[in-house]
């Protein structure tokens, strides 16, 4: 304790600052002064540094700095810095409520990598892939995926056909059908007719047709679901194709229930529609999924370029192809099957690359991702994991028809690793599946439940996808809890339910965009 002012007196001076007892005895004036100011002055520091607060951000703590006191911006920049790990914890316990990705079985997207593949993501951060002059490693590593590719699906000459790497399975779609369209365009003015009209026929499609069909002014003809059908089937074919039918979008792996459409019959239908009518329809084969199962553990199917037909073929690397999210591919029966006029071409390693993209800038890592894939496991290797992820879809599947209230739509045999069911007619159920989608979702599962398409959209079914990370005892656990979930909810009904589907298949809600303006 500082000594008191009242003691020390400027005759007087203790033989230590604030210890022992004060002792008179004669000093010079000037001493007793100098001697009690170092006094008063060591008291009012000794003060300051108890009570001072430090605001350093190198060791403050997160959960007690300014930022984590306030709510985080969501209209405007903040005016200040933030320290990184402040900030980083904030923005992750935001993320916090985002569902568990491992448990998400409505998505067809990885949600496992291994480490090496997170490193080379880590490398890669600053790589633009579209800068094929200052990144020439790059470019010839997405050189190398599209010849690998045009291999696996038995393009005639692999090491001469073109095609390119985009964003996802969507834009290669896109490019694909614009594509075709540009060839229709080119053969009917050649011919002096009207190009005023172009179509192209599908049967279930991904959101992103949709897109494609009226941001580039095609008709789309989607033939329903009759008879029973769960996809395109050749008899249809007659009935929707005319002359301005661009291309017939076959799906190998329909997004509402896994199932193959069957490329060969297809093509065999439009080769006797050229016979008859004289009609030469190209095929583009949508293989979001199936691209990369169909070759390793369905080899004796017919969908890809061993049919003349199949004039292009799109698929998902961040799917089953097993790379990040962020890359899909479009590959070219030949360089004749992509018009001239779309292609541009860059320079690079001293040569020309052909590019024909809808996006410009975006990250090389996911491209390099899915070489190290191809080199990590080889044929082998992704036949193992794809078998693996197809038994286990087949294992649900016999284990969700000894369930009372579920009727099998897709038993995962012959398409994709995947489940698709629905609760048996003529039954009142006192549930309703999107009821049965929130109860698992309290332990975490997300399971798309959604109507079919057009001609069979009073259906409701459920789709569980099997992909790499989705182990066997991961699906018996979440079979456990549907049966836990329908034993509750056939003890408690919900008579009006409001629950309504959990899986949009890529279309927008209607959302107030003047809220909070």
């Amino acid at each position: 304790m500082a000594p008191d002012a009242k003691v020390m007196a400027p005759n007087a001076i203790a033989g230590h600052c604030g210890e022992g007892q004060i002792e008179p005895r004669a000093e010079p004036k000037h001493t007793l002064l100098l001697a009690w100011l170092r006094c008063r002055l060591w008291s009012y520091f000794m003060a300051l540094h108890q009570t001072v607060e430090t605001r350093d951000p190198s060791i403050e703590d997160v959960y007690s700095s300014g930022a984590s006191e306030r709510r985080l911006p969501k209209y405007r920049l903040p005016d200040h810095s933030t320290a990184p790990s402040t900030a980083y914890n904030l923005v992750r316990d935001e993320l916090l409520l985002d569902g568990n990705s491992r448990q998400n079985l409505a998505t067809f997207c990885t949600t496992w990598v291994e480490p090496e593949v997170q490193q080379l993501m880590a490398d890669s951060i600053d790589k633009n892939m579209i800068d094929k002059d200052e990144y020439p490693q790059t470019a010839e590593i997405e050189n190398r995926c599209v010849h690998i590719i045009a291999d696996l699906w038995h393009a005639p000459k692999s090491w001469q056909t073109v095609g390119c790497s985009t964003t996802g399975s969507s834009e290669a779609a896109m490019l694909g059908g614009l594509a075709l369209k540009w060839s229709w365009k080119k053969r009917r003015e050649a011919a002096g007719l009207s190009t005023d009209k172009p179509n192209f026929v599908c049967g279930p499609v991904q959101i992103c047709w949709k897109k494609f069909a009226r941001y580039f002014d095609v008709e789309i003809r989607e033939v329903p679901l009759r008879d029973g059908a769960l996809g395109l089937r050749p008899e249809d074919l007659r009935e929707f194709c005319d002359e301005n039918t661009i291309g017939v979008v076959a799906t190998l792996g329909v997004t509402f229930t896994g199932i193959y459409e069957p490329v060969a019959a297809l093509a065999h239908e439009l080769d006797s529609l050229q016979r008859e009518l004289g009609l030469d329809i190209p095929i583009h084969v949508d293989a979001a999924s199936g691209g990369f199962i169909a070759p390793f553990i369905q080899q004796e199917l017919s969908w890809d370029f061993s049919i003349e037909r199949v004039k292009s073929i799109n698929a998902s690397g961040h799917k089953y192809g097993l790379a990040p999210l962020g890359v899909g591919w479009i590959i070219w029966r030949a360089k004749a099957d992509l018009p001239e006029d779309l292609i541009f071409y860059v320079d690079y390693l001293g040569g020309n690359m052909a590019t024909f993209a809808l996006n410009f800038s975006r990250p090389g890592g996911e491209i390099i991702a899915q070489y190290y894939n191809f080199l990590r496991l080889g044929r082998e290797g992704y036949a193992r994991i794809q078998q693996a992820c197809s038994d286990t879809a087949q294992w649900l599947a016999s284990e969700i028809a000894k369930i009372e209230p579920l009727e099998l739509v897709y038993d995962g045999n012959g398409g994709l690793p995947a489940v698709c069911y629905k609760l048996k007619d003529g039954i009142e159920h006192g549930f309703t599946l999107y009821d049965l989608s929130e109860r698992v979702r309290m332990r975490g599962w997300q399971i798309a439940s959604y109507p079919l398409p057009s001609d069979r959209q009073d259906i409701v079914v459920q789709r569980v996808l099997v992909r790499h990370g989705v182990s066997r005892d991961l699906i018996a656990m979440l079979l456990d809890d549907l049966h836990k979930a329908i034993a509750f909810l056939q003890k408690n009904p919900i008579p009006h339910s409001e629950a309504g589907p959990t899986f949009s298949h890529g279309a927008l809600s209607a959302v107030d965009t003047t809220a909070n303006l």
